[in-house]
């Protein structure tokens, strides 16, 4: 999908030439260092963010010693109010007045670089008064999620803004994915060595809030490169055009998103609201599976060594799913790519279920379905550029940022299931942590398993089955979109 002026991807203030940004140049196509290294961004987005998701919850019962009850209490406040805002990051971008360097691309260099010094005191008691330290790490926590969101949304928009066709839209999310998949092995080299040399530097108890400070230093060197890469595909308007678009202010406040705008283009867009719902089995699949392995491993393979394996082999295999997925979708169209690999996931859960005794099998089976999410983690984002097309089909106006944003919603609202799966689970199955793993019950290890195995793969039929009935924006049905619009806005701007 071109960013030239007869393409969706265009300013809500009003459409070319009085759009707010100007567009690239026509017929750019994606440029050698997007098609490698877009992406790079977000291995750096995903290496700061496992802190978070390996080390928080030690750091809060462990270094920074709150009681469970108050650790608990900053997690669930942290994910709540994370989850609740999800939504309004696309809405911002797409209705504040464009900064310097575009809508989207802006935010690319202008927010990162505070997020280090914030995330860094989620992860730093400050106090030895409980009440003190546990405030100032709720609001790091709160406050940097929202610093990094702006930009993590905005370098999702840019999918739609630089991707011409829904094969560049595929090319740019596989990218992305094997990047940003690619971190997690990354990771397990770096950051365990980075919390020892920190612990001994500045003591165990600070150890991560140096990690953390340190690897969103590299998240926001990485998302600079991406503002590089997007030079030319999201251009600010010459002295001229902010000039017409001044002297035609009235005529464009017509055009502008508004707050309806954007609920209309959520709530008119069925297919959208299908892919939000789809999506969460994804995100439930990523975060249930990654909090439950190890009570796999310590209490049905009774192995808990084996965890490290585990993440390493079936990281491998994410990443290169995400590699080859660009592949498979232009073969298969993006769609029915995912609805296939939720399906072959599912598959390979239940077999995993039927072998739960067999720990190698049960690795190699849940790699072959880590191999799966790597493809579908590469084709949702081209999936959601999809339904902006759609989008402004239907309604005339332009909601990139907002739709695009919109994929935090599902994601943060699995962060949400997989506290709430693990624990029903766990609870049902008579989970004690005093149990002698040696001596646990097969119903506990069953119990185990059904949230390892068989519920993430229940969703993903779901999904597969919301996703084959109810998403019907084919790649066909997307160009014909794409034509409409462009003629569209030739007429309007003849």
């Amino acid at each position: 999908m071109s960013d030239e002026t007869k393409n969706p991807v265009q300013s809500d203030e009003a459409k070319a030439p009085q759009t707010a940004e100007a567009p690239a140049k026509e017929g750019k196509p994606l440029s050698r260092a997007l098609k490698t290294f877009y992406g790079v961004g977000d291995c750096g987005f995903t290496l700061m963010t496992n802190v978070e998701t390996y080390y928080f919850n030690f750091f809060l019962t462990n270094l920074a010693q709150f009681s469970t009850g108050v650790a608990t209490t900053i997690a669930t406040i942290m994910s709540f109010v994370d989850a609740a805002l999800s939504w309004i990051y696309g809405a911002i971008l797409n209705s504040i007045k464009p900064k310097k360097w575009g809508r989207y691309r802006s935010w690319l260099v202008l927010a990162p670089w505070i997020v280090p010094f914030l995330f860094a005191f989620q992860f730093i008691k400050v106090s030895e008064n409980p009440t003190i330290a546990a405030v100032v790490v709720t609001a790091a926590a709160i406050i940097s999620h929202v610093a990094w969101n702006l930009p993590y949304v905005a370098n999702v928009s840019m999918i739609a803004v630089a991707g011409k066709t829904p094969e560049d839209r595929a090319q740019l999310a596989s990218t992305r994915a094997a990047w940003a998949n690619f971190s997690k092995i990354i990771f397990s080299f770096i950051a365990p060595p980075l919390a020892a040399f920190f612990a001994g530097m500045i003591g165990e108890t600070n150890q991560y809030g140096a990690v953390a400070f340190v690897l969103g230093c590299v998240m926001a060197v990485l998302y600079f490169s991406h503002f590089k890469m997007f030079d030319g595909y999201e251009e600010m308007p010459t002295e001229e055009q902010l000039e017409a678009m001044k002297k035609a202010k009235a005529e464009a406040d017509k055009d502008r998103t508004s707050g309806l705008d954007l609920v209309k283009a959520l709530f008119t867009n069925p297919p959208l609201l299908i892919l939000m719902l789809a999506d969460l089995s994804k995100w439930a699949f990523n975060f249930v599976c990654g909090g439950i392995a190890i009570y796999y491993f310590t209490y049905v393979a009774q192995d808990a060594g084996m965890l490290a394996t585990y993440i390493l082999i079936t990281n491998i295999a994410c990443v290169i799913g995400s590699y080859i997925a660009k592949f498979i979708s232009n073969a298969l169209s993006t769609r029915m790519t995912t609805i296939l690999t939720f399906v072959f996931m599912a598959i390979v859960l239940f077999a995993a279920r039927f072998m739960f005794t067999n720990m190698w099998v049960v690795i190699v089976l849940c790699a072959l379905a880590q191999f799966g999410y790597g493809i579908a983690y590469a084709c949702t984002p081209a999936l959601y550029a999809d339904t902006i097309v759609y989008s402004e089909w239907k309604t005339g106006k332009n909601a990139t940022g907002w739709i695009s944003g919109l994929q935090n919603v599902p994601l943060k609202i699995g962060v949400l299931l997989r506290g709430i799966v693990i624990g029903a689970v766990l609870a049902a199955a008579g989970f004690s942590a005093d149990i002698d793993p040696a001596a646990a019950s097969v119903a506990l290890q069953e119990g185990i398993c059904n949230g390892f195995m068989t519920i993430p793969a229940i969703l993903l039929l779901v999904s597969a089955a919301l996703l084959f009935f109810g998403f019907r924006i084919t790649k066909d049905k997307v160009e014909q979109y794409q034509r409409e619009i462009d003629a569209r806005n030739a007429a309007e701007t003849a």
